[in-house]
């Protein structure tokens, strides 16, 4: 009698146990974050482009059960293109909550941006993204969201030693990140006895090392410097540390082979008892004590939108910009296949191992910097972002060797059309008025908004390259303080350029 009380008692704690988790909040709901979808391109409804988002987005949610956490899909008719994906946060990859997550941004999506055609939504475990365009295979930094938690700051009393951990960390978390096969990576530092720093990164897998490695790094350029916590949100890549943990770090124990002996448990009722108790009660006081933290933090987030790229705290290392000669030369197939060729060197076309084109500057050897100048001007140089400035993405720097690798702009200078009789036609009036605004952006960027001060002194059509869509990017910008030339700070002593 009294060995069925015992077994009746076993039962009802693991009954009420369960019943007490499962009507517990669980991680596994869609925690929504943010979302942006600019009104420049919408569509009808009703029309062919929405019965194609709709066929789109009714895809990625049947596959969010990947094993991968990852996925990219298109549906293509003509005029009507629509591209998406998704992409799970790396802890949760293969659980409910990535599911739960990604049907919740499929739902929600339309219902946030009902005549959009392009639209980034991030939750605490997922992303979803769609877009008009081809994106797949792209870095896309901007638009970018950045959030820091206001609610710890009080707990860091050593702010420099915290920075010096906080770029060491999201430094190695950028290049595990780039490295990994599903782009994905955590790491856990100490920063003193009683404070550790937990760093995590993550970019949708269709991405190259390199481009995962140079979004990253960007994202970690808007770290505010008096933060104790914060995620930077993109649409390719997002980076997030904290003084508490976030993620499931710990892998799930593997499953034992060996059967354990048959026949009636010798074990006391009793102990089972007190085994099933003291498990429970330690779950439940995890649960709920994981999701006060997070939760509270989450409610202590500030929220801002950044365009371009700002912020204070430098992370990008030489390192990661750095190319050998001997890569160079491969790059641009020994520099057989010559742009052009400007006053500060000669431009050669190349192609990186990913499939990237670039287009490689070889400077003149005339260069008034020393070895650890020219270093640090490429690293300051590199983290001016804007959509009308050329993006530099390394340098070369052996013996007597300065080269410079920039993307490659499809349509060349703004020269070649506008001294061209047969290429003149091309460009009409509103044109020409979006290519002065581009270009007008560009230069107020270097002059007022930029982490650097830059007066260009060589502005002419031939620095002007344009793209596909024949958007203006300056070139050659960062020149002036490169070679050295009679500057002090935004004093000139003599006139230079052209």
């Amino acid at each position: 009698m009294n060995h069925q009380k015992m077994e009746s008692m076993t039962t009802l704690l693991l009954i009420f146990s369960g019943f007490t988790l499962l009507s517990f909040p669980t991680s596994t709901d869609a925690d929504y974050l943010y979302h942006i979808c600019p009104n420049t391109t919408t569509f009808t409804p009703n029309s062919t482009f929405q019965s194609n988002l709709n066929r789109l987005l009714s895809t990625l949610s049947s596959n969010a059960n990947r094993s991968t956490g990852f996925y990219n899909a298109s549906v293509q008719t003509p005029n009507n293109d629509v591209y998406g994906l998704f992409l799970c946060r790396g802890d949760v990859v293969g659980t409910d909550s990535c599911e739960t997550c990604v049907a919740t941004a499929t739902a929600e999506a339309p219902q946030r941006c009902p005549v959009e055609k392009q639209m980034v939504i991030w939750y605490d475990y997922c992303m979803l993204r769609y877009s008009n365009e081809s994106f797949f295979s792209r870095a896309d930094d901007k638009p970018s969201v950045y959030m820091w938690n206001t609610q710890n700051a009080s707990s860091i009393t050593d702010q420099n030693r915290f920075n010096e951990v906080l770029a060491a960390t999201v430094t190695e978390v950028a290049a595990q990140t780039s490295n990994s096969s599903h782009k994905f990576a955590t790491k856990e530092t100490n920063v003193s006895g009683s404070i550790t720093l937990y760093g995590f990164g993550q970019c949708t897998q269709d991405l190259s090392s390199g481009d995962c490695n140079w979004c990253l790094l960007a994202a970690a350029t808007q770290i505010p410097r008096t933060s104790a916590g914060g995620r930077i949100l993109k649409p390719s890549c997002n980076l997030r540390f904290e003084v508490y943990p976030f993620y499931s770090s710990a892998p799930p124990p593997p499953a034992s082979n060996r059967e354990g002996p048959k026949g009636k448990s010798k074990t006391p009722t009793s102990t089972i008892v007190a085994v099933v108790v003291a498990i429970s009660v330690s779950v439940l006081l995890f649960v709920v004590g994981y999701c006060c933290i997070t939760r509270r933090a989450r409610k202590k987030y500030n929220y801002a939108v950044a365009d371009e790229l700002s912020g204070e705290y430098d992370i990008t290392t030489v390192e990661s910009l750095q190319f050998d000669f001997a890569t160079i030369q491969e790059t641009t197939s020994n520099f057989s296949d010559k742009l052009g060729e400007g006053g500060f060197g000669q431009v050669y076309k190349g192609t990186l191992s990913n499939g990237q084109e670039v287009a490689v500057k070889r400077l003149s050897r005339n260069s008034g910097q020393g070895t650890e100048e020219f270093k640090n001007e490429m690293v300051l140089v590199a983290k001016l972002q804007h959509r009308n400035l050329v993006r530099l993405l390394g340098f070369c720097l052996e013996g007597e060797e300065k080269i410079l690798v920039y993307e490659y702009v499809l349509n060349k200078s703004l020269d070649c059309f506008l001294f061209d009789p047969e290429k003149q036609g091309q460009l009409d009036w509103s044109r020409r008025y979006k290519i002065i605004s581009g270009i007008a952006r560009g230069i107020m960027y270097l002059h007022e908004d930029s982490r650097l001060r830059i007066i260009h002194r060589d502005l002419k059509a031939s620095n002007i390259l344009l793209d596909g869509d024949m958007h203006p990017k300056i070139s050659d910008f960062g020149m002036a303080r490169i070679f050295g030339v009679d500057q002090t700070q935004a004093n000139t002593n003599r006139i230079v350029g052209t």
